[in-house]
């Protein structure tokens, strides 16, 4: 990032940095920004899995070990109006956690980041999950599409239970590069937009500056800005 940022004899300087990484990438991003552009803090991992009574409480454990399995710094979270569903859950993550090669790694993030929330209605839920604003939104509920039309801060929603979160990691499509620690509320996925700049342009003719020249003047005079009256002002004399 530092190489990037300044340039080396061998490493041009770049304008903007794009691309996830882990604490030390994303700490590293946070301080150069301002001297390059950067896309977003992207990490560590979230995934909040929003299930009714009748989701499957093995397919719900796998998908939050599929997330807390990237970083013991990722975190993962269950709500649910089913407190049957969130405690069948809760057994069902800790029997399939010690299959796991990176068994360590995903219970360290259960431990210390994974959460269970029971609410009182699947509208509780939505609302909760658009506080938390999560990078990953599992709907495992009935109708999810219903649910979808209330969702409004999240990086990618997978929609019903057999949209597992992995297939985005690796043959879904959609860019997987998403906002995280509550950045949903106000940033998008990564996409190309990251790569285009935008420049504005103005043009006025002699006939539109006179049109003008009025409000101009009189908002350059309130503020004190003299030379920029002036600057319409004399094109016009």
């Amino acid at each position: 990032i530092g190489a990037m940022t300044y340039g080396t004899k061998t490493i041009p300087r770049v304008d903007k940095i794009i691309g996830p990484g882990n604490v030390f990438v994303s700490t590293a991003k946070r301080l150069v920004y301002g001297l390059v552009d950067i896309d977003m803090i992207a990490g560590p991992s979230e995934l909040l899995v929003l299930a009714d009574g009748g989701a499957n409480p093995n397919h719900v454990a796998a998908d939050l070990l599929c997330e807390a399995e990237h970083d013991e710094n990722a975190s993962v979270w269950l709500v649910t109006p089913s407190a049957e569903l969130a405690r069948d859950v809760v057994r069902r993550v800790q029997e399939q956690l010690k299959s796991l090669a990176r068994q360590k790694i995903a219970g360290r993030s259960i431990q210390h980041n994974g959460m269970a929330f029971v609410v009182a209605s699947l509208d509780e839920a939505i609302a909760l999950a658009d506080v938390i604003a999560p990078e990953h939104l599992s709907l495992s509920v009935e109708n999810p599409f219903k649910y979808l039309e209330k969702v409004r801060h999240v990086g990618a929603v997978f929609i019903g239970r057999y949209t597992p979160p992995a297939v985005a990691d690796y043959v879904a499509g959609p860019n997987h590069i998403l906002p995280t620690g509550g950045a949903a509320r106000f940033h998008s996925a990564l996409s190309l937009d990251a790569y285009i700049r935008k420049s504005n342009i103005v043009s006025y003719t002699k006939d539109d500056l006179y049109k003008v020249k009025d409000h101009v003047i009189r908002l350059a005079h309130m503020e004190g800005l003299d030379a920029h009256a002036q600057s319409v002002e004399v094109r016009l004399k």
